[in-house]
């Protein structure tokens, strides 16, 4: 494995032929004020109140514990989470809000709805923007579309904020991940996955890309954006006396899809009797081509770069 100590400056991460695999968006340069004071501390403080409004205090801290008394750890790691935003997949016949109880879906709206969140929001919209053009483009367009389709649909933050149809917060208190991918994300698509809390970055909270052997130091305040359903990721352990959260963004793939089936399930298609098995036969291998067409949609960067 191999160590990178980001300093959070942004960067694009090339593959061999010089085309970005992924981002490490930073945070604005001292030209945009001090991010760390108005941005990065205030959201972690935030998140760390909504914690404690949503979970009694002792059961929040103990997610710290998870996982060491031998009972089973969620996928991602035992850190207390929520999730808000459209959801696709698992048997669902249409896109539909994530479901949350009223208190919970209050206070998340509540964060979103904070300057902190709406900033890195807005800079991780920028990133995206500018490392992935045209994949950025096609979030836009398709959750555009399915907005479009059903008003019932509600966004997280404005368009003009953000082109993720979902948000997870994690609540930590000590958000570290467990090696995981993120299948239900679309294959060549991006998560952006912004750290914040009270860690010594040069110590804890690394970001590991196993597939890539690579350990990306992460500070506080900064933004990530990876290709999360492809790319095995965890993070390293924090101190016990640290706190780290994380706000993450992205869209499922099973949207993508109901778009690309004309505002229809795989089921409702491959299953319809007025599908004919040519049809059926071609879509198979549109299916097979999608991924080849995705990665069409990933920046050739003619830039100077920095050596990993």
């Amino acid at each position: 494995m191999r160590v990178y100590e980001w300093d959070g400056v942004p960067t694009p991460v090339v593959d061999a032929d010089n085309y970005i695999l992924f981002g490490l968006g930073g945070f604005p340069d001292n030209g945009s004020g001090d991010w760390n004071e108005e941005v990065a501390i205030p959201a972690a403080e935030a998140m760390e109140r909504a914690a404690v409004d949503m979970y009694t205090e002792p059961k929040w801290r103990r997610k710290r514990m998870s996982g060491k008394s031998g009972k089973p750890t969620p996928r991602r790691g035992g850190h207390a989470s929520k999730s808000a935003g459209a959801s696709m997949g698992g048997g669902q016949t249409h896109p539909q809000n994530l479901s949350l109880a009223a208190t919970h879906a209050a206070t998340l709206a509540s964060l979103f709805a904070l300057e902190p969140f709406r900033r890195i929001a807005g800079f991780t919209n920028m990133v995206f923007y500018a490392f992935a053009e045209r994949l950025h483009d096609f979030y836009a367009a398709e959750f555009d579309k399915i907005c479009a389709h059903d008003p019932r649909i509600i966004r997280n933050l404005p368009a003009r904020l953000s082109v993720f149809s979902t948000t997870t917060f994690n609540f930590g208190p000590a958000t570290v991940t467990l090696p995981h991918i993120d299948f239900r994300n679309l294959a060549w698509g991006w998560c952006a996955i912004t750290a914040l809390g009270n860690f010594n970055p040069d110590r804890g909270g690394h970001l590991v890309l196993w597939d890539l052997k690579l350990i990306i130091r992460f500070p506080p305040g900064s933004t990530i954006l990876i290709p999360s359903a492809i790319l095995r990721h965890s993070n390293v352990s924090i101190a016990p006396h640290e706190t780290r959260f994380s706000f993450t963004q992205y869209t499922p793939a099973g949207l993508f899809r109901w778009v690309y089936n004309k505002f229809r399930t795989d089921k409702d298609v491959d299953g319809s009797k007025t599908t004919t098995p040519q049809e059926r036969e071609q879509r198979r291998k549109n299916r097979a081509r999608r991924w080849a067409e995705g990665i069409k949609m990933y920046t050739r960067w003619e830039g100077a770069t920095r050596t990993l």
